[in-house]
C-alpha cells in the first residue's frame, strides 16, 4: 500500500497508482501525481449522460467500439509513468481492453472539466492524447457551458455551447444535444 510519506517523491510509477487504497483515486502523468477529489453532482450528471447518449448509440450501431466511463483505467503510453481515468472513452480495438483497462490510446475521449482539473485537461492531457493516437478528444466544461472538441485524427477544433447540437468526428450519424446534457445538469 502507498504510504502517505511516499507523496513527496519526485517521480511516481503505476505501482504507486495501484497501490492505493480502495476507493482513493490519483493520475499519473509523466511521473507527476494528481490527487482526484470526488466528483460534482453537475459533473456526474453531465458524464453520466453523455455516456448513456453515446453507449445506446454503440449498442444500436453495432460494432466494434464500446463506452467506458470512469473510474476506468487507461495505460496511455508502454511505460509506468502515466495513468489515467478519463471520464469517457471509447475503445474500437478490443485488442486494448484488458481486464484492468485499456492499453494504449482510446479512440475517443471525453473529460468533464472542474476547477480542479482544468488547466490539466486544456493543457497537458490535450498534448498526451494527441501524441498518443487518440483520435477525437472533447473537454467538457459545465460551468462555463462549453464544449472544445479537438479532432486530432484531421487537425480541427471546434467550440460550442450547450445550446448546440454537437457531431462526433468519428461517427457521421451520431450527434449529441447538449440541450439535453443541460437539462440534467439544472
Amino acid at each position: 500500500m502507498l504510504n502517505r510519506n511516499d507523496l513527496n517523491k519526485d517521480s511516481y510509477t503505476v505501482q504507486d497508482i495501484l497501490a492505493l487504497p480502495e476507493g482513493e483515486r490519483a493520475e499519473l502523468i509523466d511521473g507527476v501525481w494528481y490527487n482526484m477529489a470526488a466528483p460534482s453532482t453537475a459533473h456526474q450528471r453531465t458524464a453520466g449522460g453523455l455516456y448513456r447518449k453515446i453507449s445506446d448509440f454503440l449498442e444500436k450501431k453495432g460494432g466494434a467500439c464500446e463506452a467506458f466511463i470512469a473510474p476506468f483505467a487507461v495505460f496511455l503510453h508502454d511505460d509506468d509513468k502515466t495513468y489515467l481515468e478519463p471520464d469517457i472513452s471509447v475503445i474500437c480495438d478490443k485488442d486494448k481492453i484488458k481486464e484492468d483497462g485499456c492499453h494504449g490510446a482510446p479512440d475517443w475521449v471525453i473529460e468533464v472539466a472542474s476547477e480542479s482539473t482544468r488547466q490539466r485537461d486544456y493543457l497537458v492531457k490535450l498534448v498526451h492524447y494527441s501524441n498518443a493516437g487518440v483520435r477525437e478528444y472533447w473537454i467538457v466544461d459545465p460551468e462555463h457551458k462549453r464544449i472544445t472538441a479537438y479532432h486530432i485524427a484531421v487537425e480541427a477544433m471546434d467550440e460550442y455551447t450547450f445550446e448546440d447540437m454537437i457531431p462526433c468526428g468519428l461517427y457521421e450519424d451520431l450527434v449529441i444535444d447538449f440541450k439535453d446534457i443541460q437539462q440534467l445538469i439544472r
